[in-house]
């Protein structure tokens, strides 16, 4: 089902694709364009084919290894179009600079091009007409779509997902607040808010149904509801069946025989009925989608119908519970901490249990138990099935064995005492991923890439979607872009609970994301599976480069294939890697991230040759991390390249080569390690969407960034190197990052102008000015003027301000703001305590030159990080009752005649770190005296000692 579902998306894809390039290439398809329309036309009709694959799949591994060739011929198909395209257009842009003879030799070229990927195509439709007469065999037929839940694997998945209120599990750690919390809610008749709904969401393996039991049977819920009933929705259901299962459990009265038959009006009044005149209690477990709950809807009460019966449902899927009560009580359910997953450990493997089965724990013992529970990840299924695994085992010597095989135990899954069937991890966090609509699968799938533990910055991931065509434009809404269809893929994903989105402190806006390890496992060995993508790992030496090249040159025919299907590599390299081969077999390529997890790798461009040599099909190539040397004139070989990253690596100087590569959406140039130097030929990237500069510039570059129309985000704009007036005709820009050293009124006032402009679509935009003066009147209004507009999130100001302006200038969507060298003596305070949404603010380096400061009760409502740097004026600091309630890092630095912290430190509870950095010994032993008033937070760091709360 899995395969036929990502067949499905490769197929659809393909056909898109197809279509696109017959628009965008047809002066180089002329002759061939009929070919290609009726392999656009084979391929619809393999969508339908695959529909009743769908049913077909688990009866016969025949059928699996039709659609993997299907997925495969449809690749082939792109492959072929796009190689010939690549072709002729090259000797295209050669011949226009060539004399008439030379001229017309490409012409002749050109033809026997077209003639050769005619051939092919026509052998491709031969392939396409045998898989089709194949399917006779298999007894698939075209546009029979078949039902899963007529499967049986797919009936028994079903039986072991079923959820039954009786079977209740004692062995419960962590969930304890969870319950409390879920049962107020159930039990609340507050006329100001009484949630109908409560909803319990997680991902696979979290422990919602064993929550949702715990309150099903609490005392409490038990003394509120008159009747109860449980019912598992799960991802194959039928409305008349759910709602006989919950009337039987209402109505006990009513006999089975009167229930069976019942006509479905009838059904759905009775239902209705008894929860309106009686308080009842109706739990939905394991529900997946909306269009079960709208099938249902007309069997529940509304909100309008003021009754006392409730209902608990548990989820994946954040939408789905918000869809059936938009204001509804929402629970997340937390992972286990290691303490709490150790207990729930021992107590599944009879560690914790009184009676002869119990077996003494030595140090040792525990030692191996936390190692694999840390294993776990906080996921209470992973706990359970390795508590499974480990009931038989009683020595020290077998729970080893088990932590070096860890990850095969729980794939597997195990059989537990009770006869409770825990299926394999991989099985239960596999339903997620089945019930995905075919479209997300390979956005899922693209995330193994990444090595355990990334933090995966959100707009990398969205550029690289788009840049390999994972996402369909054809889902825009009004006004949105490329990337804002693939972050609402993203958030489809997180909805579901596979990938869990992070939120940046300092700014409180979602940046990055990640997988939890087991999904992650998951997600590895569903994408090998697929033949999605092919991670190399070069972190523990050269065995895995020594395989690859086996793969790529060995006889076997099997392997070559394997290899030569290849079409997306991730590379985790290691700094000692001293050769790196990949042959010709693998120009399918289309893909190419390499990590650098353990550091700067010198010279490593020499060993990349092979891949600006053959894989000239490549549309992502990320080089982030440090790789060292100097990028090689040959990058502009790559013409189909989409997204470039040289993020975090540390070249000093581009090739003017890059300027071929006319296809490319993304260029990130942000190097570290001093200024790099770029040629003036960004200007030539029409299709240009993302430009990242560099930090540091070479101050001799000049950069035209005129005719980049279709840019939507700059950063690191850079007023010396970049003329303002290139900015003024970039309309589309949604994002802008701006540097502006020694800014004239003049400079300042075009900006301001820019930002102004009607046409302007600009959401988010961030500025560090340096060296300017705001003390005129018009200096004071330009900066007020700048403060207002609302899509200023970021504001860094150096240079000296006379006065700052009145709060109501400041934007309510500003989150960032550090002051330097500012000089003002009237305390700040006063003022940017007032902005409502301010969550990093730094004072540094004389910003402010009066004595006193305070800090406001009420003031500062979302502040967490304050930095206070160099004040060498500041004596005493007053922070009222009630101030920065969400201070979570508070760093002082070098104001050396502060005499004390604040005693209102003591108040801010929330405070998690606080660093104190170039002080005077004075201010370390009054601390020391006044511990009073910090004791509250876990990390204390005081120049070269740390303290460490428990």
């Amino acid at each position: 089902f899995q395969s036929r579902k990502m067949a499905e998306f490769v197929v659809s894809f393909v056909v898109e694709r197809l279509h696109n390039l017959v628009v965008e290439e047809a002066k180089f398809l002329h002759g061939s364009n009929g070919e290609v329309d009726q392999i656009q036309t084979e391929l619809k009709r393999m969508q339908c084919f695959l529909k009743d694959a769908d049913a077909k799949r688990d009866e016969n591994e025949r059928v699996s290894n039709w659609v993997a060739e299907i997925r495969e011929v449809a690749y082939e198909t792109e492959d072929v179009i796009e190689t010939f395209v690549l072709r002729v257009a090259s000797r295209t842009r050669v011949g226009a600079i060539q004399s008439i003879l030379q001229q017309s030799a490409c012409i002749v070229n050109r033809s026997i091009a077209r003639h050769r990927v005619g051939s092919e195509i026509k052998a491709i439709r031969t392939k396409i007409s045998e898989l089709t007469r194949s399917l006779q065999t298999y007894g698939i037929k075209e546009g029979e779509a078949g039902s899963s839940s007529t499967c049986a694997a797919s009936e028994r998945r079903r039986l072991l997902r079923r959820s039954y209120s009786h079977v209740v599990d004692d062995d419960v750690v962590g969930l304890l607040e969870d319950v409390k919390k879920l049962v107020e809610q159930l039990v609340n008749e507050d006329r100001d808010y009484c949630p109908r709904v409560v909803s319990v969401c997680g991902m696979g393996g979290l422990g919602k149904t064993t929550i949702a039991k715990k309150v099903y049977h609490h005392k409490d819920v038990r003394h509120h509801f008159d009747d109860f009933a449980w019912v598992c929705v799960s991802q194959q259901w039928k409305a008349q069946d759910i709602l006989r299962g919950i009337l039987k459990k209402l109505i006990p009265e009513i006999k089975s025989e009167e229930i069976m038959k019942m006509e479905d009006d009838e059904l759905f009044k009775q239902v209705h009925q008894v929860q309106k005149e009686k308080k009842c209690l109706v739990v939905l477990d394991d529900i997946w989608s909306m269009d079960a709950w709208n099938c249902l809807r007309p069997a529940f009460p509304n909100n309008k119908e003021k009754t006392g019966s409730k209902i608990l449902l548990t989820t994946r899927n954040k939408d789905v519970a918000l869809h059936v009560d938009p204001n509804g009580f929402l629970h997340q359910l937390p992972f286990l901490n290691e303490e709490e997953s150790w207990d729930l450990l021992q107590k599944k493997s009879c560690l914790k249990r009184d009676g002869t089965d119990s077996i003494p724990v030595d140090t040792e013992m525990e030692r191996v138990g936390r190692e694999l529970v840390r294993k776990c990840g906080g996921l209470p299924l992973a706990v359970v099935v390795l508590g499974g695994v480990l009931v038989t085992k009683h020595t020290l010597h077998e729970w080893e064995l088990v932590n070096q095989n860890v990850s095969s135990h729980l794939r597997k899954g195990k059989v537990g005492q009770d006869q409770q069937y825990y299926g394999g991890v991989s099985e239960i966090l596999a339903l997620s991923y089945l019930d995905l609509p075919y479209q997300f699968k390979p956005s899922f799938l693209y995330l193994s890439n990444f090595p355990e533990d990334s933090e995966i910055s959100i707009e990398k991931l969205c550029q690289q979607w788009v840049a390999e065509d994972l996402v369909s434009f054809e889902e825009a809404q009004e006004e949105e872009t490329w990337t804002d269809v693939a972050e609402r893929y993203l958030h489809e994903l997180s909805h579901r609970c596979m990938v869990q989105l992070q939120v940046k402190e300092s700014s409180g806006r979602i940046k990055s994301c990640r997988l939890h390890d087991l999904m992650r496992d998951f997600c590895l060995s569903k994408a090998k599976d697929e033949n999605f993508l092919k991670v190399i790992d070069f972190r523990h030496g050269n065995d895995h480069h020594e395989q690859l090249v086996l793969e790529s040159t060995t006889s076997s025919s099997s392997s070559t294939l394997t290899m030569n299907r290849i079409r997306r590599m991730a590379f985790y390299l290691n700094p000692k890697v001293d050769k790196f081969v990949l042959q010709e077999t693998g120009q399918r390529l289309r893909s190419a991230l390499f990590f650098t997890p353990y550091g700067h790798i010198d010279e490593f461009m020499p060993k990349m040759k092979s891949f600006f040599i053959h894989f000239k099909l490549l549309r992502v190539l990320d080089l982030g991390g440090s790789i060292g040397g100097s990028l090689p004139k040959a990058i502009g070989k790559l013409s189909q390249l989409r997204y470039l990253s040289l993020k975090g690596s540390c070249f000093k100087e581009l090739p003017s080569s890059i300027g071929k590569l006319k296809y490319l959406q993304t260029l990130d140039l942000r190097v570290d390690y001093g200024p790099c130097s770029i040629p003036n030929v960004l200007w030539k990237m029409e299709r240009l969407r993302h430009l990242y500069l560099p930090s540091l510039v070479d101050s001799r570059s000049t950069l035209n960034l005129n005719g980049l129309r279709n840019l939507e985000i700059l950063v690191n704009f850079h007023i010396e190197i970049c003329d303002i007036k290139d900015l003024l005709k970039l309309t589309n820009l949604r994002k802008l990052t701006a540097s502006l050293e020694m800014l004239g009124l003049n400079d300042l006032g075009a900006i301001i102008n820019y930002l102004t402009l009607p046409a302007n679509h600009l959401r988010h935009s961030s500025f560090k000015i340096y060296d300017a003066r705001f003390f005129s009147k018009q200096e004071l209004t330009l900066l007020s003027r700048l403060l207002e507009f609302r899509h200023v999130y970021k504001l860094n100001l150096g240079g000296p301000i006379g006065k700052l302006p009145d709060d109501h200038h400041f934007n309510p969507n500003l989150t960032n703001l550090t002051l330097r060298q500012s000089e003002l003596k009237e305390d700040p305070m006063a003022t940017l305590e007032k902005v409502p949404n301010l969550r990093t603010l730094e004072l540094s380096f004389n910003a402010f030159v009066g004595e006193e400061m305070v800090c406001s009760a009420m003031g500062f409502p979302r502040l967490r990080i304050l930095c206070l740097w160099n004040l060498l004026n500041l004596e005493n600091w007053r922070v009222d009752e009630g101030s920065m309630p969400n201070l979570s890092t508070l760093r002082i630095d070098g104001c050396r005649k502060l005499r004390m912290v604040p005693d209102g430190l003591r108040f801010v509870t929330s405070l998690q770190e606080l660093i104190i950095l170039n002080m005077p010994e004075e201010f370390r032993k009054r601390l020391q005296e006044d511990f009073y008033k910090v004791r509250h937070v876990p990390v204390i760091r005081f120049s070269d000692w740390q303290i460490k709360m428990n």
